[in-house]
């Protein structure tokens, strides 16, 4: 048999690193297609070591010294369409989509064009164009299986039943590295602390979202388009341990809950492996040694945070697009040290809510793409007055 062919947007982060580290244990999966942002150096390591057919680069900066080292056997694309032109080229069986941002969203169509089955990990592709997205997926016939710990649980618990009998999905959130900490001191919180993350290993972005719990107002989004879910069916509470990724609550009063050590691999082998279980050498969960699972119901900041996602899905497809937007350029300006930690969340919220509100389910491309533009440049011109 064939070794199923994947690409790998975004091979360089941490999602990307840990699914070359799963499939390089598992039989049966070649790697034809890896892209990256910026990180040529580890690009062209990780080339050498898998053999992909193609590689891309959306900076121009290391193109050059990739094509020397790399284009007398392997294909070099370079440029902010890279990546697009990338999976149209490659063709794969299954697209890994590891990218940050909405820099996923374009590659992901091309996906669905080409009949790629998507392994999603760019939950920002889902939450600013799910309206887009997932019909086009459903018309092309293409499997979308969610890489997010959160959405892979609920994926795996809604097969325990029939989707007419599901009455809620419960999606549970860490807290962040600052759970602990009291509203005065997160407001001025250190980048480092905000990414201190107590039981994940994940980017920047994604750390500094799971701090404010913006996170979960996109995995909130993300669940509705994903699961065709009404915002009334999806709740969020805290859960400090990280062991139940969310369970789901059918019409019976029966709770299904999926759980497991903190760890990506395991919903990274599992989208790339659907609808098949990998073996695998994992850790068993041993809830004994654990003894207690505690859950916690969202207050003060943490709700604050969240219920922008109810508000996102409440204003229509251009929500999604102006929260996504306006939480990237605010989590980018605070990275760069221009506002703020407790900046976030006041100044997405305010931009929200300026959005216009369409109402309904279906969605132009180019006015999501628009509202998204929007939200960043709003956040931009606030955090440049005085």
């Amino acid at each position: 048999m064939a070794d199923k062919r994947i690409a790998i947007l975004g091979s360089t982060g941490s999602i990307g690193r840990q699914a070359l580290e799963v499939i390089s244990g598992l039989e049966g999966m070649g790697v034809c297609a890896l892209a990256a942002g910026e990180n040529w150096e580890l690009l062209a390591e990780q080339a050498a070591e898998f053999s992909p057919d193609a590689v891309a680069i959306a900076a121009d900066e290391g193109g050059e010294i990739l094509r020397s080292r790399l284009a007398d056997r392997i294909a070099v694309l370079t440029g902010p369409d890279a990546m697009t032109e990338l999976v149209r080229s490659s063709r794969p069986d299954v697209l890994l989509t590891a990218v940050v941002g909405a820099a996923g969203l374009s590659p992901t169509l091309a996906g669905i064009e080409c009949g790629s089955a998507l392994a999603i990990a760019n939950k920002e592709t889902l939450v600013m164009a799910g309206a887009v997205v997932m019909p086009a997926a459903r018309k092309a016939g293409v499997r979308v299986v969610p890489v997010d710990s959160e959405h892979s649980a609920i994926f795996q618990c809604l097969a325990a039943g029939d989707r007419s009998e599901l009455r809620r999905v419960v999606i549970t959130a860490s807290g962040g590295a600052l759970r602990g900490w009291s509203p005065e001191a997160a407001e001025n919180a250190a980048v480092e602390d905000v990414l201190n993350h107590p039981t994940w290993e994940m980017g920047p972005k994604i750390t500094v979202d799971s701090a404010t719990l913006i996170n979960k107002a996109l995995e909130i989004v993300e669940a509705h388009w994903l699961f065709d879910l009404a915002s009334e069916q999806i709740e969020v509470v805290l859960h400090d341990e990280s062991i139940v990724h969310s369970y789901v609550e059918f019409c019976d009063g029966s709770v299904i809950a999926q759980m497991g050590l903190p760890d990506m691999a395991t919903p990274i082998a599992y989208a790339l492996c659907y609808p098949d279980r990998p073996l695998r050498a994992t850790e068993p969960l041993d809830l004994a040694e654990i003894g207690t699972l505690t859950f916690r119901r969202l207050e003060g900041r943490f709700a604050r945070a969240v219920n922008l996602g109810y508000e996102a899905i409440r204003r229509g497809p251009g929500g999604g697009a102006a929260l996504n937007g306006a939480n990237e350029a605010a989590v980018r300006a605070f990275l760069a040290g221009e506002i703020t930690f407790g900046k976030i969340v006041p100044l997405v919220e305010d931009i929200l809510n300026r959005a216009p509100a369409e109402g309904g389910e279906q969605a132009d491309l180019s006015a999501l793409v628009a509202a998204d533009s929007w939200a960043r440049r709003e956040v931009a011109r606030a955090v440049s007055e005085p």
